[in-house]
């Protein structure tokens, strides 16, 4: 997708420098900078800096991570210790465990240490084009739900919630990409962008990303959205997840489940939009999902530019104020509409998530 008009992707491998390369999303919207990744601890620190973020994106870090490990250790005996690491990193988006996974399934003992090399590099760089592909799916899909709208109201009015755009996966995005075909096809769209306290991804990079592909859209307080649902100004919602279990089940960024509770209550459809990987197969009961516990800080501070287009960090609370910060909800299945998967639209209960599964 385009900043400034320019097509990038959220992470790639420099072949003339051999170090993977990362938008780093903790300066946006404010400055866009390039950061390499040369070593496990480059990523490690960018999955726990949020520099990259959203489960695709996670994924596909801890992908390269591997590779990158592999090629510093130069002994496949030690690989597993440091890819636990990696896992250690974000417990609740399930790409990045599956992505691991998928790399060291690549490890075999009758090649030789560079046709490993070889092997993980080329299995990162698959992982990164074959999630291209499920976003474009997803938008596909799910153009045709908003086309359907369109032809009944005219204009759309979408709501999101936090980022799932392409900053979130490596293009498209998931519940952006039904978005971006229907820009491409014409149709008149707004979407309603959650500020999404307390990262505010919503607002920095939701917002961003929509201005970029000019595409109309208004930034709002998270507790706007009862309002205008209430108003009948909300047509659809369409979010992301960070995992989906296997019971249908969506485990996504703070504040979803209250979105789905209102557009519950005023008859608004509410889908998720997920990448097949993004499905816990194993998981059945949203209970035994750890939902991550992130600093504090992310409450307190605030960041943005002064007078002097200098970019601070301030305080908002009270000092000895305390502050709880769970990064992600759950969201039972009784409130999802449908998912919207790149295998096509479905129901989301055990049965027909299985059903995708085996197809």
């Amino acid at each position: 997708m385009l900043i400034n008009n320019k097509s990038y992707r959220t992470i790639w491998f420099d072949k003339k420098k051999e170090e993977v390369k990362i938008i780093d999303q903790t300066k946006l919207p404010f400055y866009l900078e390039i950061v390499s990744l040369n070593n496990l601890d480059d990523v490690i620190n960018a999955i726990n800096l949020m520099q990259v973020r959203g489960a695709p994106l996670i994924g596909a870090t801890a992908a390269y991570g591997v590779y990158l490990a592999y090629r510093n250790l130069k002994d496949k005996n030690k690989i597993i210790d440091q890819v636990n690491k990696i896992k250690n990193t974000r417990p609740t988006a399930i790409n990045l465990f599956w992505a691991v996974d998928s790399m060291l399934s690549v490890i075999k003992d009758n090649l030789s240490f560079s046709e490993i090399e070889k092997s993980l590099l080329d299995q990162a760089n698959k992982i990164c084009e074959d999630d291209i592909n499920r976003c474009k799916k997803i938008g596909e899909f799910g153009f045709k739900i908003i086309e359907s709208l369109h032809n009944k109201k005219g204009k759309v009015n979408i709501l999101t919630h936090c980022n799932a755009g392409w900053l979130a996966t490596i293009d498209w995005g998931t519940a952006t990409a039904p978005i971006y075909f229907a820009k491409k096809n014409n149709l008149n769209v707004h979407v309603w962008v959650d500020e999404t306290r307390p990262r505010n991804q919503g607002a920095s990079l939701t917002s961003y990303e929509l201005n970029n592909e000019n595409i109309a859209n208004t930034i709002i307080a998270d507790n706007t959205a009862g309002i205008l649902m209430q108003r009948g100004e909300i047509d659809i919602c369409i979010v992301g997840a960070d995992r989906v279990i296997v019971s249908g089940d969506v485990i996504n960024k703070i504040g979803t489940f209250l979105k789905a509770i209102a557009a519950k209550e005023f008859n608004i459809p509410f889908y998720v939009a997920i990448p097949m990987n993004t499905i816990d197969w194993k998981t059945k009961n949203f209970k035994d999902v750890e939902i991550e516990e992130r600093n504090s800080n992310e409450l307190r501070n605030i960041k943005g530019l002064d007078e002097k287009n200098n970019l601070k960090t301030v305080d908002v609370y009270p000092k000895g104020s305390k502050a709880y910060n769970p990064a992600f909800d759950i969201t039972p299945k009784k409130f999802v509409t449908k998912l919207i998967t790149n295998k096509g639209i479905i129901n989301s209960n055990i049965n027909e998530i299985l059903n995708l599964k085996n197809e």
